[in-house]
């Protein structure tokens, strides 16, 4: 199993003139602890759950940018990007663009956006839930027909395009990685096993059960649902002195048995470092294991 950073909170005591080194230190620390994925959230307000809308927060891919000029092995993406807020053929460019300038770290992480109150806010699109899933699908559809050698057109129900011309290509091939963020059982996990690398869940009671639906939309499409990495979302706090290391140990081997591989986490105080130095010393080479 590999563990993941998340990083969404971008208040400081500085503000923001100290907001860049500090991501600095942060990435620079996680790929050093042996981290194996970066991830900023794709909002323009800060969600509720993290705080006001009068937060500080910054665009994804600009910073995704910034975070590959200071690393060099950590993956990086959005968790996930929201797929209402840019045009598909500019999400694909935006991906590629991360990739070539990472040396080919970049991963799509996408979902069909949830914070109605912050595209509402900025005059952003946010359609039914039922036009959203069908722009998701169309969205990853010319995402992989752009990283792919065609450059023909793309004839969708929302989106059309003339031609779908991507140079330079991503380094990773045959395209970089697709992970689906969503646990909804009957669009997004079939999505998943048509077009994805990698589904998102919640480490939630209902966990099981997701899988069991996964696995079930994979025969139904003739996926190998093995070929699909399970990661899932799980609070990671180590505690000032290590003193949660165990019961977080216990839980990622109890997720390991039903078949995750990644574990992402958003770790508190993690511009502090050293919880990241903590998780990298005494948790990331223990789940190695598994």
């Amino acid at each position: 199993m590999r563990i993941g950073l998340h990083v969404s909170d971008f208040s400081r005591p500085g503000g923001a003139s100290a907001l860049g080194a500090d991501l600095r230190r942060v990435a620079t620390a996680a790929e050093d602890a042996g981290f194996a994925r970066l991830s900023v959230a794709d909002h323009l307000w800060q969600i509720p759950a993290n705080g006001s809308a009068e937060s500080e927060m910054l665009e994804a891919y600009t910073t995704l940018g910034y975070l590959a000029a200071c690393t060099s092995r950590i993956d990086l993406l959005t968790w996930v990007t929201a797929v209402v807020f840019r045009e598909p053929a500019l999400l694909a460019k935006c991906v590629t663009t991360v990739d070539v300038l990472s040396g080919g770290r970049a991963w799509l992480g996408i979902g069909a956006a949830w914070y109605e109150e912050e595209a509402r806010g900025l005059g952003l699109p946010f359609p039914s839930t039922a036009e959203r899933f069908e722009r998701l699908e169309e969205t990853v559809q010319i995402c992989l027909q752009m990283w792919a050698d065609e450059d023909g057109p793309y004839d969708g129900e929302h989106y059309r395009l003339e031609r779908t011309l991507n140079v330079p290509q991503p380094l990773r091939r045959p395209h970089p990685p697709i992970m689906i963020g969503g646990g909804g059982e009957r669009k997004t996990l079939r999505l998943v096993a048509r077009y994805a690398q990698a589904c998102n869940l919640f480490a939630a009671p209902e966990l099981e059960r997701k899988l069991d639906v996964l696995r079930e939309h994979c025969a139904a499409v003739g996926r190998d649902y093995d070929d699909i990495e399970k990661t899932v979302v799980l609070p990671m706090d180590p505690g000032p002195d290590g003193e949660n290391v165990e019961a977080l140990l216990g839980e990622l081997e109890r997720l390991a048995r039903l078949g995750v591989t990644h574990a992402h986490s958003r770790v508190p105080h993690a511009m502090d470092i050293t919880p990241l130095e903590i998780v990298g010393e005494r948790i990331i080479p223990v789940a190695a294991r598994w």
